[in-house]
């Protein structure tokens, strides 16, 4: 139905961007909201989904993303928020070697994936998705007493990842040279990977 929107960010929060677009405040959950700067002007990919007692627009910062997102849909067990966790964790490239490699470590590192989910992205992707770079590990959140840090935690558990497991991050992240909520998020995601 939607292919893409194109409009001035207004609003970025834990889950979600509001996009506005000819006067029309959209709310578009994506993988990592802080990706986008209030105020900017973007195109951001968008995928409409339809469930018995609930409508979501996805948003992606590029056709790639949106792409591997929809084939992450089409795994047994895998839903919206999987795929965006996913996706906010890894490139496609870096999923693409995972699946390549049968890296079902690697997959089960993601909220809510387990090993048998896993092994089924792996035989429902295996040479669907281009394997070309490596793993990315560039992914960090920001101290709670920095609006930054609380903004990328609240992303992470968002996200699906334990408040818990999201709170012992803190130190590491208040110790880190991340300066923004998108890089502290970056980290956040790659520790939370290991």
């Amino acid at each position: 139905m939607y292919e893409f929107m194109q409009g001035r960010v207004a609003a970025v929060n834990p889950g979600y961007i509001v996009l506005a677009v000819n006067g029309i405040g959209y709310r578009l959950l994506v993988a990592n909201p802080y990706h986008f700067e209030v105020g900017a002007e973007t195109t951001v990919y968008v995928q409409l989904i339809i469930r018995d007692n609930d409508q979501a627009l996805y948003g992606f910062a590029t056709v790639t993303d949106k792409q591997t997102f929809n084939q992450l849909l089409t795994v047994t067990g895998i839903g919206p928020k999987s795929a965006l966790a996913i996706l906010a964790n890894a490139n496609t490239e870096g999923l693409a070697n995972a699946v390549a490699q049968d890296d079902v470590r690697f997959l089960t590192k993601f909220p809510g994936i387990g090993k048998k989910t896993a092994q089924q992205i792996i035989l429902d992707l295996k040479g669907k998705l281009e394997a070309t770079g490596p793993l990315r590990q560039d992914l960090a959140p920001k101290p709670q007493a920095d609006p930054q840090l609380a903004d990328a935690t609240a992303a992470l558990v968002a996200l699906g990842y334990p408040q818990k497991a999201v709170d012992k991050l803190v130190p590491k992240l208040e110790a880190s040279t991340a300066k923004t909520t998108d890089a502290y998020m970056r980290l956040g995601l790659s520790l939370l990977s290991k």
